[in-house]
């Protein structure tokens, strides 16, 4: 009996062990989960320095937590969805914007951080910077709303909306503009004065190259409280190469095509007194009909060289008057003597049929003239005139610029024109400021 009650005894105790044994199990798994990854909420944990207002666009933005955290990834994105570069602190207790921040500008901001207990969370904020009350935009050029299509000569330029003196801003300017073409050229800016620059290759654009400027500095600041103004593009592609090289001392226009001689044309320039200028121009424009007045420049009516004349087929190279164009009242002179007030003179057929093979933007050049040399800015583009060295040395940033080649600039390049004189601003009938005849 006794034996029989130990026995028992001992099974009840064995039963109440394996009983006890599970909860101890279960006790010690609950210790470790205490120690596991888990999510908490960092939203109250962390401040930032435009939670709930627009931030000042001229300072940094910040994010901080209250000590009890640390911070690990924080990305700051812009509208582009490009990350806004910044430094985390060694103590990872606070991160700020390194890069300037764009004025008027929706950001969004995402911050990951971890309690150092296994808990970590991440969130997600918005924040948009003040306006900017005081901006620069620019227009570009050449105007791009015909064809699209110009000389291998023509210039690209930019006109701000306000002066730009000081150094550093006229810098920051010139990285906001970008160029790019197919193919790629090296060239420079120059200031013409402090709201006009102007950009050309080292030589001639090569033909048929696609090219796209961009304005590109919204929000951007340039100076203290000066900010870029809205974003500007312009497409445009070259065509042939085209160049008219105007002897004044045969008295022949030689006309060239991708550097093949197409045409030779009898001419006359100007005469004594009115020598046309020597140098590179640059076709600006093209008149099918216009008047031609001495009186515009400063030759008195009524004097023994007054005129005022119908002309037609007119290829203006100057804003001050000088064009190449039909003269069919000096064809006794074209080829022998130079008899007009400046302009290039030839025949009514001759002067049809450069019209109709040139654009704006081709080459025209003059040698062996008496008079002087073209101006470099002011009259037209004789940018070609002066030399590049030189030419880069007006860059804000002091060195040449090599235009990238993207990948698919056909596709954003506007379509070729059926005729040169297409591209060019003609028109049947134009009263113009209109130099010799």
């Amino acid at each position: 009996m006794k034996g029989s009650r130990i026995v028992g005894s001992t099974r009840t105790a064995l039963a109440a062990m394996l009983v006890i044994a599970p909860a101890a199990a279960c006790s010690s798994g609950g210790s470790d989960q205490e120690n596991s990854t888990h999510q908490i909420d960092i939203g109250p944990l962390i401040h930032t320095s435009a939670t709930g207002e627009k931030a000042d666009p001229t300072k940094a933005y910040s994010v901080t937590t209250d000590g009890s955290t640390k911070l690990g990834a924080v990305t700051v994105t812009g509208p582009d969805g490009q990350p806004v570069a910044g430094q985390l602190a060694a103590d990872q207790q606070h991160w700020q914007t390194t890069d300037p921040l764009r004025a008027g500008t929706a950001y969004t901001v995402k911050v990951a951080a971890e309690d150092g207990n296994g808990g970590h969370g991440e969130s997600e904020t918005t924040f948009t910077t003040d306006a900017a009350q005081h901006v620069v935009t620019a227009e570009l050029g050449p105007d791009s709303s015909g064809s699209g299509v110009y000389g291998v000569g023509q210039p690209l330029t930019v006109k701000l909306s306000e002066a730009v003196t000081d150094p550093a801003a006229r810098q920051q300017i010139e990285r906001g503009l970008t160029i790019t073409s197919q193919p790629a050229v090296t060239g420079a800016w120059y200031w013409v004065d402090d709201e006009n620059l102007h950009f050309r290759p080292q030589d001639y654009w090569p033909a048929n190259t696609t090219v796209k400027l961009a304005y590109d500095l919204p929000g951007v600041r340039i100076s203290d409280g000066v900010f870029g103004g809205e974003q500007q593009t312009l497409a445009l592609r070259t065509g042939d190469r085209v160049e008219a090289l105007v002897d004044a001392g045969t008295h022949e226009l030689t006309y060239k095509r991708n550097g093949a001689v197409v045409k030779t044309i009898p001419v006359t320039t100007g005469k004594p007194g009115f020598s046309t200028r020597n140098g590179i121009k640059v076709v600006l424009g093209q008149e099918a009909d216009v008047r031609m007045s001495g009186e515009t420049i400063g030759i008195p009516e009524g004097s023994s060289e007054s005129y005022d004349l119908d002309v037609k087929w007119a290829t203006r190279v100057t804003w001050s008057g000088e064009y190449v164009h039909a003269a069919p009242w000096s064809t006794w002179a074209q080829g022998k003597e130079n008899v007009s007030h400046g302009c290039t003179g030839m025949s009514t057929d001759e002067a049809k049929w450069f019209f109709d093979n040139t654009r704006v933007g081709d080459i025209v050049q003059v040698v062996n003239s008496q008079g002087h040399e073209m101006e470099p800015f002011g009259n037209g583009f004789g940018d070609w005139n002066i030399n590049f060295d030189e030419y880069a040395k007006h860059s804000a940033l002091g060195k040449p610029v090599t235009t990238t080649a993207p990948a698919a600039a056909t596709n954003a390049s506007p379509s070729p024109s059926p005729s040169p004189s297409a591209s060019a601003s003609a028109s049947a009938s134009t009263s113009a400021q209109a130099g010799g005849r």
